[in-house]
């Protein structure tokens, strides 16, 4: 999954929120109806407003939760990618195993490099790296495969690291909140004079504590799985780099055996 398509599920999910939030509060407008037209008496006590409660959580969370929506939505589409990536299969294709160990068996070292050269795994690019160099020698190939290696594990923790840049950042955007809505609750309190407004200064403590709720619920699955994809990207490299290393001596092994003997020199006359 590439990120302009994580971009179309951002922009598809704030789009059908905000859908689902213009029609609750059209439902809920059409759905209050005066007292006049209801036929009940002028001196009859206004119906008490009611909503949803996740109108409530939406109006309460403001543009701050809005933004923790739209960090959620693409933590979610960062999961699903990584775990479609960071595969085992993916970093080492089984057929390509098969195959670089057939050809090997056959002698057929040009096929074998044009296999790992025209695919584009992990294995393949650290494998054809190698080979490349392997007619320096097999101690200058391991230590250029390995080198090869360790940018391609520089590469998949790099695909990871926005997973720990979002379990920082969603504590930090909860506290933002919370100090919008206690300074909006305490502000109504030195402002109200003799009569105080408990109404809105609830309403400042829930926001509070609702961005605070909302920030920790983005930060500590995001902690999670940032620790389940490092170990899987420690283990995918441990393994492919073994392989590598394993089909590198093969080849270099069976390449040595095929060298034709030295000629004999001539008697002396």
């Amino acid at each position: 999954m590439s990120r302009s398509t994580c971009l179309l599920l951002i922009v598809f999910a704030l789009s059908a929120v905000l859908t689902i939030t213009r029609s609750s509060r059209l439902t809920a407008a059409e759905g209050e109806v005066p007292a006049a037209a209801a036929g009940q008496p002028d001196s009859a006590p206004p119906a008490t407003e009611t909503q949803s409660p996740v109108g409530w959580v939406l109006r309460s969370s403001g543009v701050i939760g809005l933004f923790i929506l739209l960090l959620s939505i693409y933590f979610v589409a960062t999961v699903i990618r990584l775990f479609v990536e960071l595969r085992m299969d993916v970093a080492m294709p089984p057929q390509l195993v098969q195959r670089c160990d057939e050809l090997i068996e056959q002698r057929d070292f040009s096929a074998v490099y044009n296999a790992v050269r025209d695919d584009d795994s992990f294995l393949a690019r650290a494998l054809s790296t190698g080979l490349a160099e392997l007619h320096n020698g097999l101690a200058e190939a391991r230590d250029v495969m390995e080198r090869a290696g360790e940018v391609e594990m520089v590469e998949m923790e790099k695909r990871i690291s926005m997973l720990a840049v979002l379990g920082t950042l969603g504590p930090m955007i909860g506290l933002i909140g919370t100090l919008k809505g206690m300074i909006s609750s305490f502000s109504v309190i030195a402002l109200s004079g003799v009569q105080l407004k408990p109404a809105q200064v609830a309403g400042g403590i829930s926001e509070a504590l609702i961005l605070t709720f909302e920030g920790v619920a983005l930060s500590v699955p995001a902690i999670y799985f940032f620790a389940v994809f490092r170990n899987r990207v420690s283990s995918i490299s441990a393994a492919t780099m073994l392989q590598a290393d394993r089909t590198l001596r093969r080849f270099a092994h069976a390449a040595r055996a095929k060298a034709p003997p030295a000629p004999a020199a001539p008697p002396p006359k």
